[in-house]
């Protein structure tokens, strides 16, 4: 979901944007009526061979000039680093801007893309048993930076979550239950909370992310 603000937030300010979905889940969060059989995972499968224009053939265009990069369904456990590199410096030629929801990244082709993308940002709430995995996720070792999603109640704070991880908090998020009314009525990509825009807004300048400029975060 907060991939789907940062991406959202750079459609807005113009030029376009690319949203690339490993993870699975950005079709319903945009709206969409189904969920494309065919995506990034099957262009990994294929891969080094796998042709850049491809991905081009995967774009399903959406509001304010955002493209979604589906995901599909094939399984990346077999698939090598190699493909998650390529897949990598392939969007990193593309002239607009592209946001990689990578989700957890729990194969070698996701960890291949992380290495080689230009921002690396862990996204977790404040609770011990996420910090317990997050800390077991080699690609956190060199993340960028956190997002923290504040829940009421929950004991750690930006300061434990820095703390523990080895890297800053650059932006937090706080859970709005008119966050979930939004998506749930299927209009998130036309009334973005602004719970989520100005977060949104306050990492990507802090990663240095203009909009002018393809990235892969």
């Amino acid at each position: 979901m907060f991939a789907a603000a940062c991406a959202l937030t750079l459609a807005r300010a113009g030029g376009g944007v690319r949203l690339a979905d490993l993870h699975g889940d950005q079709p319903p969060i945009l709206g969409l009526p189904s969920d494309p059989v065919t995506g990034l995972r099957e262009w990994l499968q294929v891969g080094v061979e796998a042709p850049v224009d491809a991905l081009e053939r995967l774009a399903v265009h959406g509001a304010h000039g955002l493209t979604l990069l589906p995901s599909g369904l094939a399984d990346l456990a077999t698939v090598a680093p190699e493909a998650g590199a390529a897949l990598g410096v392939a969007l990193r030629l593309h002239p607009a801007p592209t946001i990689v929801d990578v989700g957890v990244p729990s194969s070698a082709a996701a960890e291949a893309l992380l290495a080689v993308a230009d921002a690396n940002v862990v996204v977790l709430r404040g609770c011990y048993l996420a910090l317990r995995r997050a800390v077991r996720i080699p690609a956190t070792a060199d993340a960028t930076g956190a997002v923290l999603i504040e829940e009421s109640g929950r004991a750690l704070g930006a300061r434990d979550v820095a703390d523990v991880l080895g890297v800053p908090v650059l932006a937090t998020v706080s859970v709005r239950s008119s966050v979930a009314r939004v998506i749930d009525a299927g209009v998130f990509p036309v009334r973005l909370p602004d719970a989520l825009a100005k977060p949104a807004r306050e990492l990507l300048a802090r990663i240095g992310c203009s909009g002018r400029e393809g990235r892969a975060a």
